[in-house]
């Protein structure tokens, strides 16, 4: 009986640290997708928050095909809230270089960054979301509600574009 109680107390854990992964990961997630879009990140932490209030309080469950792209879909819309009520005035914000390892990173950086201007919204954030993020392409396709097709031809293009940009 000890062994029947002790068993099924592992098997509780193991769910609740399976959980605990899961929501880990897709903070982080959620986190470095609102910190790229608004670049600040105490603003990004607190668009993250909200994210998860948002999600948790419709009672959804971290375990679900669907939680990840309800997740961006929800952060998606609360970065666009904010630009709202911002209105950035400028498309590349400077940042403060803390600690600056070497030069040539420093300018690769830049030319990414200024490549990544030029680029459409819509390009930079699916950029972002499939590389930087490596969320799936099924899950992108829910939160644009677009074909499988549609957003492979979108990365090509972005890519392509993001390539001829780097090469100037």
């Amino acid at each position: 009986m000890f062994a029947h109680i002790s068993s099924q107390s592992f098997v509780i854990q193991d769910e609740r640290v399976d959980k605990v992964l899961d929501v880990a990961e897709h903070y982080d997630k959620i986190y470095r997708y609102c910190y790229c879009k608004l670049r600040q990140r105490e603003l990004a932490e607190d668009i993250t928050q909200e994210t998860f209030l948002r999600f948790l309080n419709h009672g959804h469950d971290f375990h679900t095909a669907h939680a990840l792209p309800y997740l961006y879909t929800i952060a998606r819309n609360l970065c666009i809230d904010e630009y709202r009520k911002k209105k950035p005035l400028l498309a590349i914000e400077e940042e403060r270089i803390e600690d600056i390892e070497a030069e040539e990173k420093m300018i690769t950086g830049v030319s990414i960054r200024l490549a990544l201007a030029e680029l459409e919204e819509e390009e930079r954030e699916l950029l972002m979301l499939r590389y930087v993020n490596e969320v799936p392409v099924y899950a992108i396709c829910k939160v644009y509600g677009l074909s499988r097709f549609s957003v492979y031809r979108k990365l090509k293009s972005a890519l392509k574009k993001l390539e001829e940009c780097l090469q100037e």
